[in-house]
Order: C-alpha cells, then sequence, then structure tokens
C-alpha cells in the first residue's frame, strides 16, 4: 500500500507543475547548484533565486525575451550569490533577501525578515526564516502556487548542513516546512539526492516508501534528469530529519522516546560523519 502511495505522489506531482500558472526553470550550474527563473506570464515579471553564475542566467532571458525584476537569496554563501552584482548592472533587477544578512548580500536592495510577503506580480511569497545551515537563511513560499523555495535548509531526503545555527533551530526550521500543505513541491538548491537516500536508507531500510523513491531517483539519475522538485508530502514519509518521531528511525539510533531535537541531532551528526 505504501509503495503505491509513492507512485501517486509522482503523478500528483507531475500533474500540478502542468497546471501552474507560473512559469518555473531549472538550471544547472557548478556540478549540483540548482538556479530557479520563475516567471509570471500575466505581469511580465521574472525573478531569479540563488544565482551563482551569470551568463546561463542572461543567456535563458535572452532566449525567452524575458526581463529579470528581482534576485530572491535564501543566504550569503557563495555559490548561491555569485551572480548577483553582475546581474544587477546587466539587467537592473532588485535583490532581495534577509534583513539580518545586509552586510553579507552583495548588492541587497530590500532586507526581509519572518511573516514579510512579497509578490511577484499577483502571486503573493512568504517569507519564513530558517536558521540552522546559516544564521540568516530564509526561504520563499508562493502560497498559492504550492511551491517552496528553500535554499540549503531542506533537501530531497536531507536537510543542510548545520555551518552557523545549532540543531535546535535546524530543528524547528524543518518543522515550519513540514508543517506546509502536503502537496506544497519542494525545490531546494542542490541535486543531493541520491547521496541523501543512500543514508536514509541506512537509517530506514525497511521503509518501502523510501525503497520506491529510490528506485525513481536512480532512474531519473540514469536518464541525467533532475529528481527536483519533490512535494512536502514525499518529504514527510521518506527524509529521516523530517521522521525524527518515526520509531524506525529512532530505532536505528537507539533513541526509542527521547526528545526530537536529539533525536535530530544524532541524525546529523551521523549524516556529517557517514
Amino acid at each position: 500500500m505504501q509503495v503505491k502511495i509513492c507512485i501517486s505522489f509522482v503523478k500528483e506531482l507531475i500533474k500540478k507543475v502542468d497546471m501552474n500558472m507560473l512559469t518555473i526553470k531549472q538550471l544547472l550550474v557548478l556540478t549540483d547548484n540548482y538556479i530557479y527563473l520563475i516567471h509570471d506570464d500575466v505581469s511580465g515579471e521574472t525573478a531569479v533565486i540563488d544565482p551563482a553564475e551569470a551568463k546561463p542566467v542572461l543567456d535563458y532571458l535572452a532566449e525567452m525575451n524575458w526581463q529579470l525584476t528581482y534576485i530572491l537569496n535564501t543566504h550569503h554563501h557563495l555559490d548561491h550569490v555569485g551572480a548577483n552584482v553582475v546581474l544587477k548592472q546587466k539587467t537592473g533587477c532588485q535583490i532581495v533577501a534577509a534583513e539580518v544578512d545586509w552586510d553579507r548580500i552583495p548588492g541587497i536592495d530590500q532586507g526581509l525578515k519572518a511573516g514579510d510577503v512579497i509578490t511577484l506580480g499577483a502571486h503573493p511569497i512568504q517569507v519564513f526564516e530558517t536558521h540552522g545551515h546559516t544564521n540568516g537563511h530564509i526561504v520563499y513560499y508562493f502560497t498559492e502556487d504550492q511551491a517552496v523555495f528553500c535554499g540549503d535548509t531542506l533537501f530531497v531526503m536531507g536537510c543542510g548542513r548545520l555551518f552557523e545555527g545549532t540543531p535546535e533551530e535546524m530543528y524547528r526550521s524543518l518543522q515550519q516546512l513540514k508543517e506546509l500543505p502536503a502537496d506544497t513541491r519542494v525545490y531546494c538548491a542542490h541535486e543531493y539526492t541520491e547521496a541523501n537516500g543512500r543514508f536514509a536508507l541506512s537509517i530506514e531500510p525497511d521503509n518501502e516508501c523510501l525503497q520506491e523513491k529510490m528506485r525513481i531517483v536512480a532512474q531519473l539519475r540514469a536518464e541525467q534528469k533532475s529528481t527536483v522538485p519533490s512535494t512536502i508530502e514525499q518529504e514527510r514519509v521518506t527524509n529521516p530529519f523530517l521522521r525524527v518521531d518515526s520509531l524506525g528511525v529512532q530505532k536505528t539510533l537507539g533513541l526509542i522516546g527521547v526528545p526530537p531535537v536529539r533525536v535530530f541531532t544524532e541524525l546529523r551528526k551521523r549524516k556529517d560523519n557517514w
């Protein structure tokens, strides 16, 4: 039964991408980084999320005859902001990022904090602060379009390393995302899925949804296709970092019945050394 549910996730995901009013283009750069271009046909506005390199973005904008309106940064790491200044110089776009990272985001024009809502055309975008990977990490949730752009906080079957934040902060950040509607599409910033899935199987080898997900991932990667986006529903049943209350995860870690933050801390430690 679990396997059938997992397969239905994929069919539902394809249907929702086709129905979406926004055009979302995924660009692969720097081996495993994803840049996202998001275009609203009605307003003509275009946003790029976490541009690591300028040329692929400029080439695609020219190909589609789109004008770049905004850069939306999730955090300050170079592989997410590397093209900020060049794109701003070339297009006159506005750069939007976390207010607390004002001194670390090149070219920033507008600072955001938790609870802020911005728009792309008529599409509202809610801002969540997701500390953990960095102290200024934010994500962008397109509330009416069922899509979250989560940078390096949540990956397909994984989560980001704790470079600046604490396990408690990252746990709270992931809980925020876990509580989004089940059919929310998850657009993360890296193609780490195969390695994440292998680790997840080492934690929950009997998870049938996880087994089926990995069969799909293996097929996609064999065809050199992206494994992103996922959905919140898929992550709830396959991602060990969202499953710290699962008996299977707790048994593997030898932490049955302990507070979930402690389970998460041990899980993140094991992934770091895996």
